[in-house]
C-alpha cells in the first residue's frame, strides 16, 4: 500500500475541482473567486492532514518519521475468527502440534486480506487489534490514500471521498455534535461556508470519517459515545466510515459495521517494515535492512523476532538496532525496555485516560504481579488460561500486599491490564495467554531472580527445552558484584550429576588423555568435544549400518580417513568456536536422523584438525590397512552371508586405533540420553555466559577447564 508522494499542488487541484459541486450555486465573478478559495483551503487541509497525521514520532525517537516511507500493508483476519470460542485446553493443543513460538490457532492459520481491500469492500468498518497492532497507522494511511485519489487515477484507495480524521479521546464532553467536530476541520483550513459545505458533503456521501481510537474514550462517556456515533451513521449513511478499538475494549454496539481483526505482522512484512526503516541513501549503501534481517533470522534472535510480530514493537527493534547496528547480547534488558513500553510508555505517548485502577497499582507492583502469572503457568506448562484462573490470581496477589488497595477488583485489574497495555490478551472466549511467549518467558526469569528460585529450577528443568529462553535471561538479570557466577557453577554441577555412570566417565576421561598434549592452538574443551562427537557418531553409524543391513562404502571410509589426516588451518578453531562445537554436539546427541550421524562426526573433526590431537593415533598406520580392505572385493553372495565382515571391520579398525574402551562405545540408552543431555547443559551454560552481565574472569576459566573432564571438588579423577 506504500504508493507514490502525495504532491501538494495536483492534489489540491483536484480536490478543489471535487469541492466546487458542495457550494451553492453561483455565477459569473463568484465562480472563479470560489474556485480560488477552494484551491488555498484544499491545500492548507490537505497539507494540515499530513502534518498532524502523517509524520510519526513514538518511543523516544529523536525526529519524526513520514508514515508514507516506512508503512508496511496491514492484513486482516477472516470475519469469523475475530471473536474465536477455541477452549484453553484446545489453543494449548494447537499450540504445542504447532512448536511455533507464538499463538497458533485459527485466528493466526486462518485467511488473510489486505487491509485496504477490505477498507475498499466495507462502507462501515470496524477495525480491531490490540495495543501497537497499527490501528491508527492504518487509519491514517488510508485517509492519505483518499486524498492521492484526487491527484492519481490508480490510487489504492478507490472510492474518490474527503477524509476527516476523528480522534474519540477528544469526546470527553456529556453533550458531543460530530457534524460540528466535521466543520470544524474545514473551517480552520479556511473552507468557504464550511457549515453549508459539510452539509452537502455528508448529504451526497462524499466523507470518508476515520474514528480513531474508541477505547481511549473515557469510561464514565463510552456509552454516549457509542450512542451518538450510531445516530450520526444511521443519519449520514451514503459516507463511509472506518473506526479502531482495542479488541479488548470493545463491546459491540456498531450493528451497522463490519468487525475485522488486524493480523499480526507476518515475515514477509517485517522484513518490508525493517527495509522501509532503513531506506536512506546511507542504509541502502551499507544493506543495514538486511542485515538486521539476517540477524532477526539467527537462531539466538528468535525470541526478540518474536516482538517483530507486533508493529509497535519491531518499531522499538528497528529503533535499537539503529543506534547501535546490532541487538544488545544482554537480551533481559531489551525484553525489560519493550515491557515497560507496553506497560507505560504506549499509554503515556497515546495519552490514554486511566482508570482509576493504576492509582493503587504501580508500575513496579504490576511486573511482580505478571511474574507471578507467568511464573506460575511456566512451572506448570501452561500456556492458556481462563479467566477464572487469573483472576483467583489477581485476587491473592492483591490480598498478600498490605500496601495494595483493598478496593481493588481481580476482575477491573485483569481487564484494565488487557485494555491499556495488551501483555495478556483474549485470544478466545475464556482463554487468555501472554500477547508474545518472550514476554512470559522474561517474566518468569524476573520472579526466579526476586525470589531467588533459580537454584531449584536449574535442579528441575535444565534439560527441558521449554525453560531454555528463560534460563538465558536469567544471568541478564543478576546484577551486582558477583554476577552471574553462582549460576554458572550450579549449572555445571548440574551437568556433571549426568556423568555418574562408569560408562561414561571412562568415555570422558579417554577424551582427556588421548587429547593432552596435542599441537595446534585449539580450545581444549573442543578437542575433548570432537573426539567424544567422532566415536558416538562411528558408534552410531556402526549401529544403524549392521541393524539396517546397510553398507558402509569402503572408498567412503578411506576417503574420510585420508580427511583427518589432513594438516588443517589452525585457525579453523579458537576459544569462541567453543560454542559452535558445544551447539553441533549438543545438536548431535539430540538428533533422531541417525542417518547423517557418521557424516556430522566426521564435520566436526575436520573442523578441529584433528591431525596430531590424538598422541596414540598411527593415521598412516589406519589408511594402510584401509587401503588393505579396498582392495578386497566380495562378491554379493559372500557379502550377505558373512554379514560384510569388511563393513565390520572398518569400524572395529577405527575404534581400535582410537584406543577407545569397548564399554564406551556400546553405550545403553539411558546412558546415551544423560550424554546427550550433558551436552546439552554445557552449551547452556557457554551461552547464559555470553548473556550475562558480569562473570568473574576466573570464574569462567576454571569452569571452562573443567568442561568434558571428570572431576571432584579437588580436581579431576
Amino acid at each position: 500500500m506504500v504508493g507514490f508522494e502525495l504532491l501538494l499542488e495536483p492534489a489540491a487541484e483536484g480536490l478543489a475541482s471535487f469541492a466546487v459541486g458542495l457550494l451553492p450555486k453561483v455565477g459569473g465573478k463568484a465562480v472563479t473567486e470560489a474556485k480560488k478559495l477552494l484551491f488555498n483551503a484544499s491545500q492548507q487541509y490537505i497539507a494540515t492532514y499530513k502534518k498532524r497525521h502523517c509524520l510519526l514520532k513514538v518511543l523516544g525517537m529523536r525526529e519524526p518519521v513520514n508514515l508514507a516511507q516506512i508503512y508496511t500493508g496491514v492484513k486482516f483476519l477472516d470475519d469469523d475468527d475475530v471473536l474465536g470460542f477455541e477452549s484453553a485446553e484446545t489453543l494449548e493443543q494447537l499450540y504445542r502440534q504447532s512448536r511455533f513460538r507464538g499463538y497458533t490457532g485459527k485466528r493466526s492459520q486462518g485467511q488473510k486480506r489486505s487491509g485496504i481491500e477490505v477498507a475498499n469492500e466495507k462502507q462501515y468498518l470496524m477495525v480491531l487489534g490490540g495495543p501497537g497492532a497499527g490501528k491508527s497507522t492504518f487509519l491514517r494511511k488510508v485517509g492519505l490514500e483518499a486524498l492521492r485519489t484526487f491527484h492519481y487515477e490508480n490510487a489504492t484507495y478507490r472510492h474518490r471521498q474527503i477524509p476527516v480524521l476523528l480522534e474519540l479521546k477528544r469526546f470527553e464532553a456529556e453533550t458531543i455534535d460530530i457534524t460540528t467536530l466535521i466543520t470544524e476541520e474545514f473551517d480552520n483550513c479556511g473552507f468557504p461556508d464550511p457549515a453549508g459545505f459539510v452539509q452537502q458533503a455528508l448529504k451526497q456521501g462524499k466523507l470518508l470519517i476515520l474514528l480513531d481510537g474508541l477505547d481511549e474514550v473515557p469510561t464514565a462517556n463510552l456509552d454516549n459515545v457509542i450512542r451518538t456515533i450510531q445516530d450520526f451513521v444511521d443519519r449520514h449513511d451514503p459516507n463511509r466510515f472506518i473506526a479502531s478499538c482495542r479488541t479488548a475494549a470493545y463491546w459491540g454496539g456498531f450493528t451497522r459495521f463490519s468487525d475485522v481483526g488486524m493480523a499480526d505482522f507476518d515475515d514477509e512484512q517485517i522484513e518490508q517494515f525493517i527495509q522501509h526503516w532503513f531506506s536512506s541513501e546511507s542504509d541502502i549503501a551499507r544493506g543495514t535492512g538486511q542485515k538486521c534481517w539476517e540477524i532477526l533470522q539467527e537462531d539466538q534472535t528468535k525470541a526478540a523476532k518474536e516482538l517483530a510480530h507486533t508493529p509497535l514493537l519491531l518499531t522499538f527493534l528497528c529503533l535499537v538496532y539503529d543506534r547501535s547496528q546490532r541487538f544488545p547480547a544482554n537480551r533481559s534488558r531489551l525484553y525489560q525496555k519493550a515491557l515497560r513500553i507496553l506497560l507505560e510508555e504506549w499509554a503515556a505517548e497515546k495519552r490514554i485516560n486511566r482508570d482509576e485502577i493504576y492509582e493503587g497499582l504501580s508500575t513496579e507492583l504490576e511486573e511482580e504481579l505478571l511474574s507471578e502469572i507467568a511464573f506460575a503457568g511456566f512451572e506448570a506448562d501452561q500456556l492458556f488460561f481462563s479467566q477464572r484462573e487469573l483472576t483467583q490470581q489477581i485476587k491473592g496477589f492483591l490480598a498478600s500486599n498490605l500496601n495494595v488497595p483493598k478496593t481493588l477488583d481481580g476482575v477491573a485489574v485483569l481487564q484494565a491490564i488487557e485494555v491499556h497495555q495488551g501483555i495478556l490478551v483474549e485470544r478466545a472466549e475464556d482463554a487468555y495467554s501472554f500477547s508474545h511467549l518472550t514476554l512470559q518467558e522474561y517474566l518468569t526469569a524476573q520472579y526466579l531472580v526476586d525470589n531467588h528460585q533459580w537454584e531449584q529450577m536449574i535442579e528441575q528443568a535444565a534439560t527441558e527445552s521449554r525453560w531454555r529462553e528463560v534460563f538465558l535471561l536469567v544471568p541478564g538479570l543478576l546484577t551486582g558484584k558477583q554476577g552471574a557466577n553462582a549460576f554458572l557453577k550450579t549449572l555445571e554441577q548440574k551437568a556433571q550429576q549426568c556423568l555418574q555412570s562408569t560408562q561414561l566417565q571412562q568415555l570422558v576421561q579417554w577424551a582427556d588423555i588421548a587429547t593432552q598434549g596435542s599441537p595446534g592452538k585449539f580450545n581444549a574443551a573442543a578437542k575433548r568435544l570432537a573426539a567424544i562427537f567422532l566415536v558416538r557418531g562411528l558408534a552410531r553409524a556402526r549401529d544403524l549400518a549392521l541393524n539396517n543391513a546397510r553398507i558402509l562404502d569402503r572408498t567412503h571410509a578411506l576417503d574420510l580417513a585420508r580427511d583427518l589426516t589432513l594438516n588443517l588451518a589452525d585457525d579453523l578453531v579458537r576459544t569462541r568456536d567453543l560454542v559452535r562445537a558445544l551447539d553441533l554436539v549438543s545438536r548431535f546427541a539430540r538428533a533422531r536422523d541417525l542417518s547423517r550421524d557418521c557424516d556430522l562426526a566426521y564435520d566436526l573433526a575436520k573442523r578441529v584438525s584433528l591431525v596430531g590431537i590424538f598422541r596414540a593415533i598411527d593415521f598412516p598406520a589406519l589408511t594402510s590397512t584401509l587401503e588393505n580392505l579396498k582392495s578386497i572385493n566380495p562378491n554379493a553372495e559372500a557379502s550377505r552371508q558373512q554379514k560384510h565382515p569388511a563393513r565390520s571391520n572398518i569400524f572395529e579398525l577405527w575404534f581400535s586405533a582410537l584406543d577407545v574402551p569397548e564399554a564406551s562405545v556400546s553405550l545403553p540408552p539411558e546412558e546415551i540420553q544423560s550424554l546427550a543431555d550433558y551436552f546439552y547443559i554445557c552449551e547452556l551454560m557457554v551461552r547464559c555466559k555470553e548473556a550475562a552481565v558480569r562473570v568473574s574472569p576466573e570464574v569462567w576459566a576454571d569452569i571452562e577447564a573443567r568442561l568434558v573432564t571428570v572431576f571432584t571438588t579437588s580436581g579431576r579423577c
